[in-house]
């Protein structure tokens, strides 16, 4: 599996149709499909971008009712449960945890509006796509020319292939977001870290400077005392080193 294929936003265009296609077609075979099948389809080289839809990984409309999903949902989650795959335990977990991940994302109500917000902005998109297209064909004087998206089918399938793209646009800013938080994070543990050094540096510092406190006044009474005596000796030194005038003595005749 190829990093370019995996990675959301990178494929081209021809690669969400031809997945689309080929999974519908299927799909008209077997509306459950088998575990294997279902395995595969949700392993597949590229599955990542779809996987990023929770509607088109639990191959329901994105209008339908909760109670539809959730249906749907332990219908699929069994289908792929590791129990019941025993031969492909380690795949089966895989799409297990891929089902259960779109459960949570639809059952919740803050999410799930978010989903369908961006079929929203498709189907606007795709619209806004095709007045483009009609206004550049009466601009060349064919007004009345018919484009691809006039057929029911293709236009629903132009508004899938513009959802998958929203959905991988907004995995890229995901991640971006993720990597930066990362980032930020991790700056701020460095800083964190440099003060905690810094304060355990003071600490230390202060605790030696504290201890070190008696030995130090020790010191400076010892040199003290021992100034006073060298004054005390230079003193005596001066006074026995003076002259001393003799005595007088009465003369005698």
């Amino acid at each position: 599996m190829s990093a370019s294929r995996d990675q959301p936003g990178t494929s081209k265009e021809t690669s969400f149709e031809e997945f689309y296609v080929e999974v519908k077609e299927i799909e008209k075979r077997d509306s459950l499909l088998t575990p294997t099948q279902q395995i595969a389809r949700l392993l597949r080289p590229g599955s990542t971008y779809f996987n990023l839809n929770p509607f088109e990984v639990l191959q329901i409309e994105h209008d339908a009712e909760l109670a539809d999903i959730k249906k749907r949902y332990r219908t699929l989650s069994l289908l792929v449960h590791p129990d019941k795959n025993p031969d492909n335990n380690e795949r089966a977990q895989l799409a297990f945890d891929i089902v259960s991940r779109s459960w949570k994302i639809l059952e919740n109500d803050l999410t799930r509006k978010k989903c369908l917000e961006v079929y929203e902005e498709a189907k606007g998109r795709t619209d806004q796509m095709i007045a483009e297209k009609r206004k550049k064909l009466k601009k060349e004087g064919r007004p009345t020319e018919p484009i691809p998206e006039d057929d029911p089918v293709k236009y629903k399938h132009a508004i899938y292939v513009m959802v998958m793209k929203l959905f991988a646009d907004m995995e890229r800013r995901r991640q971006k977001l993720d990597q930066r938080d990362q980032e930020e994070r991790k700056r701020k543990r460095e800083t964190e870290i440099e003060e905690e050094e810094r304060v355990k540096a003071d600490r230390e510092w202060q605790q030696n400077f504290e201890e070190s406190r008696q030995s130090r006044v020790n010191s400076w009474q010892d040199f003290q005392s021992g100034a006073g005596k060298s004054k005390k000796t230079k003193k005596q030194k001066h006074m026995t080193g003076m002259m001393v005038p003799p005595k007088f003595k009465p003369e005698t005749r």
